[in-house]
């Protein structure tokens, strides 16, 4: 996860403005939620590591719930523009897109400190459909889900929503490989993807 950049001094010798407390608790939250789940963290340990007071989280945030479905909300905002342009490229053709976020992802499951996918590890930890925090994963997994089953669309696929639900299932899977060993199944991701895709493409009409 990122860290927030050190204060800097500018030319001018002008502090950087210091980040408010409630953005201080969020990203705290966030580095905290991520690494070691949302139960396990408790609110002592979010302001302690925000550096603010407990009472300033809760001018902030309600309730622990609350900043927990705030963290997964901007995880969800963040998610969007890596997977519609992965390694910070546009893609008009969806194949090599959805390839693009594949071969990323794999890459990112490899590396030391990678925990899943923080939407997906909160509906584990959450299993009841009313919490803040499983809402959020909920709607983020069905909007995905809808976005696959375009991608496959436009990829000219037999049938869209088996393709999609197929790439679905394999991003599902890298996050969980990740977790378990840098050198475990999400290597193979790519490879998998694409005799995915190939195996479910309309075949090329004769002439």
């Amino acid at each position: 996860m990122s860290k927030a950049a050190p204060r800097s001094v500018t030319p001018h010798s002008a502090a950087a403005p210091v980040p408010r407390a409630a953005e201080r608790i969020r990203a705290s939250a966030r580095e905290l939620f991520y690494q070691e789940g949302i139960r396990a963290v408790g609110v002592d340990e979010i302001v302690q590591r925000a550096g603010v007071t407990k009472p300033s989280l809760y001018r902030a945030f309600p309730s622990k719930d609350d900043l927990a479905a705030a963290y997964l909300s901007d995880y969800d905002r963040e998610f969007w523009p890596r997977f519609e342009k992965p390694e910070g490229k546009s893609y008009s053709d969806a194949r090599a897109q959805v390839l693009a976020y594949i071969r990323e992802l794999a890459k990112r499951a490899a590396r030391d400190g990678y925990r899943g996918c923080g939407l997906s590890n909160a509906a584990v930890e959450y299993p009841g459909h009313t919490h803040p925090a499983r809402l959020v994963a909920e709607t983020h997994k069905k909007a995905l889900r809808q976005r696959l089953r375009e991608l496959a669309a436009e990829m000219g696929a037999r049938d869209p929503r088996v393709l999609g639900d197929g790439l679905m299932l394999l991003i599902e899977g890298i996050y969980v490989s990740g977790q378990l060993s840098a050198a475990g199944p999400a290597q193979s991701a790519t490879a998998v993807a694409e005799m995915l895709i190939d195996a479910s493409i309309k075949p090329a009409r004769p002439r």
